[in-house]
């Protein structure tokens, strides 16, 4: 392939993974709208446990990875039945990891809020918020699941589809539980938990009985006894995803470890730097999140590209991914830097949060286009199955660096301390990112036999 080639394939599969990805931002905007017209404390409520539901949703995401990385490897060597073997084990592991997962996380969301430092209205609207979002656990496992596996067979626009139409119905369901059923906080949570069913349905259709890699809807027409023995975890592929996952998932609890500190550290500042600090987190994800976009586009090149043992192919993909991602969120930085204060009134009529959410947006600007080269590069090392470096990176740039730094900065400083922490810690990740993308051993798996 030429480069122009390898340019458009990269564009065509980013083009709709980007899509999905703004389209999560306009209703984070619209939802975070919504709340912040109820008042400063209904922010700062969601916000208390933002951290906690990215370690939350972080995990399945982790467990998934494990698997689809193994399909997109096979589905690149044209071993399409390996894939759906794959697919098949893959669908008793994660749902038995998420409905465990679910009961521990229902069983700690009164507890949750007051561990982080909330108190009063503030803590108990953050636990009903958090126990919807526990109760969405195995729906969001089968919907992560099922766009993974969609991804990694080529086919990105079926899972951009599907959360394009989540976000439009969050934002539909959001408006009748927060405005007409006058539900609030926990209107807003139900909403999600609504939009995110109907989704995932449609979701596990489309790979059930409509992907021409991945179905196995002929497998309900077996006897029972016939089906079961497809579905069973075999010790090579549950060995392979351990191999993967764990890493992630130890890399999910540390970071988001480092996060919920950073709440902890943020608490003690008030209302405002609570509630102005998560809708910046919101702000901020306008810029970020095509660069996760383009990351899923790269784990699916690299991963096909390795399949099918094509050592430069791969390299070119995943500098040709990283160098796009990093131009566009740079470019997205400039917007984030000029619009910030539209931005957050966007989301609040609180002139106070409006104006410390302004300047700690602007901080952050300057960090996206290393941010992008840490995002990209991860979905590239994510296609290749080498997992444990990156997150051993990801783990000391988080700990070392940001938390340190923002529990230095924050009595000085306040909350544009902790952002300057998070400005100059997300510059270093990208730095040793592209460190390792040039000189480390990530592409050990070309050597491999396939079995």
């Amino acid at each position: 392939m030429t480069w122009r080639q390898q340019l458009t394939l990269l564009l065509l599969l980013s083009v709709p993974s980007i899509l999905s990805q703004l389209s999560s931002i306009v209703m984070e905007y619209i939802d975070a709208a919504m709340v912040g017209h109820l008042g400063a404390e209904s922010s700062a409520a969601i916000g208390l446990v933002t951290s906690s539901l990215w370690l939350m949703f972080g995990l399945p995401i982790a467990v998934t990875n494990g698997f689809a990385v193994q399909v997109a490897h096979r589905v690149g060597a044209k071993d399409n039945e390996g894939a759906r073997d794959v697919l098949r084990q893959s669908i008793i592991a994660t749902m038995l990891f998420s409905v465990v997962f679910m009961v521990i996380c229902l069983l700690l969301s009164p507890y949750v809020p007051y561990w982080l430092g909330g108190s009063g209205e503030v803590a108990e609207m953050a636990s009903d918020y958090f126990f919807v979002f526990a109760l969405m656990l195995p729906l969001f496992q089968f919907h992560s699941l099922s766009c993974a596996m969609l991804r990694c067979a080529g086919d990105m626009k079926v899972p951009s589809a599907v959360n394009i139409l989540i976000c439009l119905l969050d934002i539909v369901f959001n408006y009748i539980f927060i405005y007409p059923l006058d539900m609030g906080v926990w209107g807003a949570a139900w909403g999600s938990w609504c939009a995110e069913a109907i989704g995932t349905f449609i979701a596990v259709y489309f790979l059930v009985w409509r992907n021409d890699k991945l179905r196995i809807a002929d497998d309900f027409r077996q006897r029972f006894a016939g089906i079961v023995k497809h579905y069973i975890p075999t010790r090579s592929i549950i060995r392979k995803a351990s191999g993967i996952s764990a890493p992630l998932l130890s890399e999910r609890f540390v970071l988001c470890g480092a996060q919920i500190i950073i709440t902890v550290i943020v608490a003690p500042l008030g209302t405002i730097a609570i509630a102005a600090n998560a809708l910046a987190v919101t702000a901020e994800s306008l810029c970020y999140m095509p660069g996760f976009g383009i990351g899923d586009a790269a784990t699916t090149l690299i991963g096909q590209s390795i399949g099918a043992k094509r050592r430069k192919l791969t390299h070119w993909f995943a500098w040709l991914s990283v160098v796009l991602g990093m131009l566009v969120m740079g470019f997205m930085g400039l917007v984030m830097y000029f619009g910030a204060p539209v931005m957050m009134s966007i989301m609040t009529p609180v002139q106070d949060i409006i104006s410390l959410g302004t300047e700690v947006l602007r901080i952050e600007a300057w960090a996206e286009p290393m941010f992008a080269a840490a995002i990209v590069s991860y979905g590239v090392f994510m296609g290749a199955g080498n997992t444990l470096p990156p997150c051993l990176m990801e783990m000391f740039s988080m700990w070392c660096v940001r938390v340190s730094l923002a529990w230095y900065l924050a009595p000085v400083m306040g909350l544009k301390g902790i952002w300057l922490a998070m400005c100059i810690e997300l510059c270093f990740r990208g730095f040793i990112f592209l460190l390792r993308l040039r000189f480390g051993k990530w592409d050990k798996k070309l050597d491999e036999v396939m079995v």
